[in-house]
């Protein structure tokens, strides 16, 4: 008789390209903002339709994905959703980021968001929509380009010139309307808000609203940042108020630097 011939075991590179299948995966249903056809996923994610098959299967069998239409079509599970409630009941700062931007939302009136850094993006951690007639509707998870919003003035305060320079993008720098800013207006940007603590950019998300936006600090480094999204046209009695209030609730969350 032949000598069975055990199978080899899944070498590292593997198992990390299947690691990094799941991210993939995570990513693209995030950025759908809704459910995916399972025989669209080979594509989508770059996997041979049995890889893609059997991720779905084991992250399904998990809880971190749900089959919804009949089986058809998958997206995220409950247990993300768990995960997601530990990971804001353990971490402090977002926990009161949300309540201060709730608070301040109901308050003012204005949307208000807490935004943080990730890599090279802008990242809305959550947001609390105002009670104008009309306002601007921004999406937790949303991931902007740092050249357009005022929130990034600061979040990338801990970085040289150079090394702005190394991790924006050219594309970065278009605006949405086609319109083009530059570095050199950043950074300018960005020794301003420093100055005065707060930073507010007009027209450059959409032409008819400003953003301000104040620094949350942690061990002296900007991990945060609290932000109205108003019109364009508030006045500026109104536009100083609202800073006022924003530069006080951004200092109450931060926490002095250690000794």
């Amino acid at each position: 008789m032949g000598q069975m011939v055990k199978p080899k075991p899944p070498s590292a590179a593997n198992r990390e390209r299947g690691i990094e299948r799941v991210f993939h995966l995570f990513a693209h249903l995030h950025e759908r903002r809704g459910p995916i056809r399972i025989a669209d996923l080979p594509k989508a994610i770059g996997a041979p339709r049995s890889t893609a098959y059997t991720l779905v299967r084991m992250l399904t069998n998990a809880g971190l994905l749900e089959s919804v239409d009949g089986g058809s079509t998958v997206y995220f599970g409950k247990l993300m959703h768990i995960y997601g409630q530990d990971y804001v009941r353990e971490n402090d700062l977002v926990r009161r980021g949300q309540e201060a931007a709730e608070r301040l939302a109901r308050e003012t009136g204005e949307t208000t968001e807490l935004c943080m850094l990730h890599h090279d993006r802008q990242a809305i951690i959550h947001t609390s929509q105002g009670t104008r007639p009309f306002r601007v509707t921004s999406e937790i998870g949303a991931r902007i380009p740092i050249p357009w919003t005022a929130s990034g003035r600061f979040l990338l305060s801990h970085l040289s010139d150079d090394e702005v320079h190394d991790l924006l993008k050219s594309e970065d720098f278009v605006l949405p309307d086609g319109r083009k800013t530059t570095l050199e207006d950043f950074l300018r940007d960005r020794r301003k808000a420093e100055r005065d603590g707060i930073c507010v950019t007009k027209g450059l998300i959409t032409a008819f609203t400003q953003c301000l936006a104040a620094p949350v600090r942690r061990e002296g480094r900007v991990a945060a940042t609290l932000c109205f999204v108003v019109p364009i046209d508030v006045d500026e009695a109104r536009l100083d108020a609202l800073k006022t209030m924003l530069k006080a609730d951004a200092s109450k969350l931060s926490l002095p630097t250690r000794a």
